[in-house]
């Protein structure tokens, strides 16, 4: 049976040669010129794909992949878009799209995109899974949870909570993912077909995490040109997935946790009410107890959030997952860079399950992609690898932290650029990618911190 795939875009040229092309490798494709009409198609047929550009006449493709996300969620989207960088692809896959590829089109590249995305999307009886029968978890196709007991228990803990209304804490060093088991939690939950909505904490200005999460009117404050709904309005009859929570103000934590309890939020600017129905699952790799003893998290606030914890375990404490992950990571890595790696030398294997991991998968992603890149033959070998993993006693994760905390003030005061940044990657790995911490070390406020992370383009 051919694969229906919903194409939507604007520009009647392109989409007639896209089907033509698709249609040529035996894929079935309808055409919608306009959000409205592909939502129109979408609620009437059944389809395997949707691709979509960003930029539509009467919307974005990120308000479609949302809508298309709140009828079905288990359906993969690729959006298509001119704008190339980082972030959009991190907004992107944050908001629930599968890939994204970018103009012009190659339509050899879309084709292996679509086949990849399409023969490795779980069916809905891969998606069940327990603990006896299932040694891995895959969420949009690239999370991969491992078999260790402490992740089983974790899966065990999701499924147990999924199917109820209690607010979640998920506690976890960064890069552990947090993000994936609170998708996984959703999409195991009674609002598995309303939008899951994710928020980064950390990374809202705090003069706009007010307007991000509820909302405001036209004129409420310089720059707001309309009306605008925040991420409570957007996830109503969903889940709110709000990571680094710590890094919220006092005050909109006290809002935050008002629109919990009421169940009513308002738009700057707006006197009005309205009513809102929102599981919450916040995140942290900050320990937020001691955050309240430090007044610097509001008590009423942890305690109204803190109904059900999941701690998730580094990966240094599961190391039975480790090669799990890597076997994965070089299928990806593969992938993205047309590559045909199988796999580690024997003496790579033995680096790799003896490192400590502190930046646990994305560190692990990380070095196995430079690895993939790096390798002359079919194998990963230590050639392949970065110094500081083949020789981590000369890691900076050994220094003295105090050491690092009376060495910043002068450092940051007065050090180039680019000994700023090693010295800011450095304390951050010290602190273990607690970034609360790593601020504290260097006697400078979290937001300078992460003004400096964005400056210096730091990927940690």
């Amino acid at each position: 049976m051919k694969n229906k795939i919903l194409l939507v875009d604007d520009d009647t040229f392109i989409c007639q040669i896209l089907k033509k092309h698709l249609q040529n490798h035996n894929y079935q494709v309808e055409i919608a010129y306009s959000g409205q009409k592909a939502l129109e198609q979408f609620k009437k047929n059944k389809f395997d794909l949707v691709l979509c550009d960003f930029r539509l006449p009467d919307t974005s493709g990120l308000e479609l992949l949302q809508k298309i996300r709140a009828l079905k969620q288990e359906i993969p989207v690729i959006i298509i878009t001119a704008y190339a960088d980082v972030k959009m692809a991190v907004k992107l896959m944050k908001m629930g799209a599968s890939d994204y590829i970018t103009k012009p089109i190659q339509q050899e590249e879309l084709l292996m995109l679509i086949k990849k995305i399409i023969e490795t999307e779980p069916s809905p009886e891969e998606q069940q899974i327990t603990r006896k029968t299932k040694k891995t978890m895959f969420t949009n196709g690239n999370f991969v949870a491992g078999t260790s007991d402490q992740i089983m228990q974790t899966i065990e803990f999701a499924e147990k909570v999924a199917p109820t209304n209690m607010s979640v804490i998920i506690e976890g060093e960064t890069g552990t993912g947090k993000e994936y088991i609170a998708r996984y939690i959703h999409q195991k939950s009674l609002r598995s077909d309303k939008p899951f909505m994710a928020v980064d904490c950390g990374a809202i200005p705090k003069d706009l995490a007010n307007s991000e999460l509820f909302g405001h009117v036209k004129g409420a404050f310089t720059g707001a040109i309309s009306d605008k709904d925040g991420v409570f309005q957007k996830a109503d009859g969903g889940t709110l997935f709000l990571d680094e929570i710590g890094n919220l103000s006092y005050e909109i934590q006290l809002k935050l946790l008002r629109a919990i309890q009421e169940r009513v939020v308002s738009r700057m600017g707006e006197d009005k009410q309205r009513n809102t129905d929102i599981r919450i699952i916040a995140a942290t790799n900050e320990d937020l107890l001691n955050e309240v003893r430090n007044n610097t998290f509001r008590e009423d606030l942890y305690h109204r959030l803190n109904e059900f914890r999941i701690s998730l375990s580094p990966l240094r404490e599961r190391t039975q997952d480790i090669l799990i992950f890597v076997k994965h990571f070089i299928e990806m890595a593969n992938n993205d860079l047309q590559r045909n790696v199988e796999g580690l030398t024997p003496e790579v294997e033995r680096i790799i399950l003896k490192y400590p991991w502190y930046g646990n998968l994305r560190e692990l992603k990380n070095v196995i992609k430079r690895s993939v890149l790096m390798a002359n033959g079919s194998l990963i070998d230590k050639n392949c690898l970065p110094p500081e993993i083949v020789f981590p006693e000369n890691d900076m994760h050994e220094t003295d932290p105090e050491t690092a905390n009376s060495a910043s003030d002068s450092v940051l005061k007065n050090a180039s650029f680019e000994i700023e940044k090693q010295l800011i990657i450095k304390t951050i790995q010290e602190a273990g990618y607690n970034k609360s911490k790593a601020a504290r070390l260097l006697n400078i406020d979290r937001k300078t911190l992460y003004n400096k992370i964005k400056l210096y383009n730091i990927d940690i």
